[in-house]
């Protein structure tokens, strides 16, 4: 299969409207071609004026590895075009970073999740090209956590750096499809284009979204494998509590963990609490010593979630589900456990950190309620959920 700046690349007439004209490039790491040439270099190999390149959080080369810190603007040393941070004084484009092209090519490595910051990047760069005339084209590429939806969608007035709009945590697209919604419900009025993926089965197996053959690059720092992708819409709900998400070992956003927990304890009394919640993947209780972030250096009992191997099951598998069950299993099991982490998460001061991740209270409400079985969050997420597949139908490419 090509992904979108392979056809851009393979095909001249694909290029020919850039002809004459000064094109941005956003890009970070993962933003490589089949040869895993960085998009920037074989752009410019290939005679595309670039003339501003634009990076998200981590930065266009990734030298970032912790959450939350910013990346100031530069001159790239080989091109001498500047480079605009779109994460460091600014989230959105600059009147000034908007007159340096006529032509964004967007090339981002999404990983299929609301909370994930490229998406509301997207946003706000289409918002400003539509503001300033600018024309945006998406290189499309795979969501490698395939087509499925899970979550609860963002309550109106929750909108915030991880929360683009009213879509649930799994959101089941690429980003070119997600332009074409953004558009669509922000009534943008811009010229948008999106070079789609040739060949992608995103329900086939083995991949379910991710193309086996295709090199996996980190798109961010603690991105590093299709598994990660794959849990991320419940693991990354972890940064919103005092557990560890795996930050500082070899297997962030894995796995969940701390000192004072019984990680085989937890995974019994998830299999008590709802069995059928953990269908698709297999849990193993294992031990990890964090070299920084949350409990660093301190041995850590956890549990390793695996969306992979012969326990897969990629229809059946929920992880924002899996996740949530974990709270709950650890609320059970110790009431009075610190569970929820009080800190600035993305700029947003005023609310907790894990509505702030899930777009309102109520994922925090259901674990902090002992009546509150399974079957009430069932009750929340399916509707929001049902609702989504049917609102996205009419932008999906594949």
């Amino acid at each position: 299969m090509l992904f979108g700046i392979d056809r851009l690349l393979a095909d001249a007439s694909l290029r020919k409207p850039l002809q004459g004209k000064r094109v941005a490039l956003l890009a970070h790491p993962a933003s490589v071609t089949a040869d895993l040439t960085h998009s920037l270099d074989a752009l410019v190999a290939a005679g595309v004026r670039i003339s501003a390149v634009f990076g998200p959080q981590h930065g266009v080369r990734g030298d970032l590895q912790d959450n939350m810190i910013e990346s100031p603007d530069f001159t790239d040393p080989q091109y001498g075009v500047p480079v605009f941070s779109l994460y460091g004084e600014v989230r959105r484009p600059t009147d000034a970073s908007m007159d340096s092209f006529d032509v964004m090519l967007v090339d981002l490595q999404d990983v299929g999740c609301r909370i994930y910051t490229f998406v509301t990047t997207l946003l706000y760069v289409l918002e400003a090209a539509a503001k300033h005339g600018k024309a945006v084209w998406v290189l499309d590429r795979p969501n490698p956590a395939g087509r499925p939806v899970e979550g609860l969608t963002l309550l109106p007035g929750w909108e915030s750096f991880v929360g683009a709009g009213p879509m649930p945590m799994r959101h089941g697209m690429t980003l070119g499809e997600l332009g074409h919604w953004f558009i669509a419900h922000f009534g943008l009025d811009l010229d948008y284009r999106v070079v789609a993926l040739q060949g992608w089965q995103p329900e086939a197996a083995p991949g379910f979204g991710w193309p086996p053959e295709r090199p996996w690059i980190n798109p961010s720092p603690n991105a590093a494998n299709v598994n990660m992708s794959r849990a991320y819409a419940g693991t990354v709900m972890l940064e919103g509590t005092m557990l560890s998400e795996g930050r500082g070992t070899t297997r962030p956003l894995e796995l969940f963990g701390a000192p004072d927990i019984d990680a085989s304890a937890v995974i019994a009394e998830m299999r008590r609490l709802a069995p059928n919640w953990l269908a698709g993947c297999t849990l193993r209780p294992m031990w990890f010593q964090p070299t920084f972030h949350k409990h660093v250096g301190q041995l850590c009992s956890g549990v390793f979630l695996h969306a992979e191997g012969p326990g897969y099951d990629h229809a059946a598998f929920r992880p924002w589900r899996v996740q949530a069950l974990g709270f709950k299993a650890i609320r059970a099991l110790a009431p009075d456990y610190a569970l929820w982490r009080d800190f600035p998460y993305e700029y947003v001061f005023d609310k907790l950190a894990i509505d702030v991740i899930n777009g309102g209270p109520g994922l925090r409400q259901w674990v902090d309620d002992a009546g509150a079985a399974p079957g009430d969050l069932d009750a929340l997420a399916a509707p929001d959920e049902a609702a989504w597949i049917e609102m996205r139908q009419s932008h999906l490419l594949y």
